[in-house]
């Protein structure tokens, strides 16, 4: 902890969010890194649409990197920053490879859904001690993610 801090919120409770969110946050970081891995790589007669697609994504998710970082620090902690440290805390496969436009849809619908799973685990622990803040934050990452998931699996 960096300072002493009464926001309403025990510290137990304090401390499962935050580990709530630093797993969201390694989850869109990692989601984030192979989204645009995908963008700049894609190839083929579907080019267009899903260079577009996956650069719209891409770019909500560096936003919410930076929002879920600065809850963690709102709630007295620091954000976890590094690559081996998202790639403890994340639930999302790297991809090392290049694959087709149509198999690139299915991995990153699934990686949305990962994600989307990972706030449903923590969004409870947000209501349950009233942290409004971050329940908030959580629920329009869910609805962002979920609608994300729909796109992709749209286009496959």
């Amino acid at each position: 902890m960096t300072t002493s801090i009464n926001i309403g919120i025990d510290e137990s409770s304090r401390q499962r969010i935050v580990e709530d969110l630093s797993a969201l946050l390694a989850d869109t970081y990692t989601l984030y890194l192979k989204t645009q891995n995908f963008h700049w790589n894609v190839t083929g007669p579907r080019f267009q649409e899903v260079h577009a697609l996956t650069e719209l994504q891409y770019t909500d998710l560096a936003a919410a990197i930076d929002l879920i970082a600065e809850r963690i620090r709102a709630l007295g902690e620091y954000a976890p920053a590094s690559y081996s440290k998202y790639r403890e805390l994340t639930s999302i496969q790297e991809e090392e490879s290049v694959p087709a436009a149509n198999e690139m849809l299915a991995i990153l619908a699934k990686d949305q859904e990962t994600v989307v799973r990972t706030i449903r685990k923590a969004l409870p622990h947000a209501q349950e001690v009233a942290d409004e803040s971050t329940a908030s934050l959580l629920s329009d990452r869910l609805s962002i993610h979920e609608k994300a998931a729909w796109m992709l699996r749209s286009m496959i």
